[in-house]
């Protein structure tokens, strides 16, 4: 028990940096040994622990906490940022971060950590102790990558949740990742969200001037698709309507 204070403020911690505090890496490795086989701590993944509380036997820290704590650069993002929030319309059972180191994905206490790549320059806060993607950055990250990572129908709901936005924001996060199809994809999505967001002419305008002149489809594989010629886009006619198909009295949407 004589390290477990100090690891207990930790709350998660990686053999090197146990290394550094108790001298060897053989005091380490045995720290490691006799603190799993009394419940003190558990392994995350391969050379990576988090404490256990010794009243609740439960990790300390939030799937959250651990995932921004993996690597230096690491901030949890997408869906998992939503939730974060406050603002994920449903619960996933998935972690998500944005590092630049690599790792496969792992299973961890029920929930499994991936791995997305951190875009230069993307806008990170400190919400509490944990690392995470501006709500912003959130949401242009999201609708960028909505066919990998939950759906456009549960990025539309979690949109939903979000109170407001700062439209400028936005248009920082789009030219960082200078992408004529993602602006395409905004200016659509917060047209037919205007209501909701009341994001200025301005805003529609910066997307226009740099959206992709090439014909894309919003999403594979979907039903009733229509021309949208301001946006060069085949997409739903009403996104609403596409969500309120599969939304109950208790989803995001009423």
């Amino acid at each position: 028990m004589k390290h477990y204070e100090k690891l207990l403020k930790k709350g998660c911690f990686s053999r090197e940096e146990l290394v550094s505090l108790v001298g060897t890496p053989a005091a380490a490795k045995a720290v490691i040994y006799e603190y799993q086989k009394k419940g003190l701590i558990e392994r995350v993944k391969r050379d990576f622990y988090v404490v256990i509380s010794l009243e609740t036997k439960q990790p300390i820290l939030s799937r959250y906490q651990i995932g921004a704590n993996l690597f230096p650069d690491a901030c949890i993002s997408h869906h998992s940022a939503f939730e974060v929030f406050g603002y994920g319309s449903q619960v996933f059972y998935e972690c998500y971060i944005a590092t630049n180191s690599r790792f496969a994905d792992f299973e961890y206490d029920g929930v499994t950590y991936h791995r997305v790549e951190r875009k230069p320059d993307i806008e990170v806060i400190q919400r509490g102790n944990i690392r995470v993607t501006s709500i912003e950055q959130t949401v242009v990250d999201s609708i960028r990558d909505f066919e990998k990572i939950a759906g456009l129908e549960e990025v539309i709901r979690c949109l939903m949740l979000v109170p407001g936005l700062k439209e400028e924001k936005v248009l920082e996060s789009l030219k960082r990742n200078e992408n004529g199809f993602l602006y395409q994809k905004c200016g659509y999505l917060f047209e037919q969200l205007r209501d909701e967001f009341g994001f200025s002419d301005n805003f529609f305008e910066e997307c226009n001037e740099h959206s992709s002149q090439a014909k894309r489809y919003l999403m594979k594989n979907a039903g009733e698709l229509v021309f949208q010629e301001k946006w060069k886009l085949y997409a739903p006619p009403s996104l609403k309507k596409l969500v309120d198909k599969g939304v109950t009295d208790h989803d995001a949407i009423g």
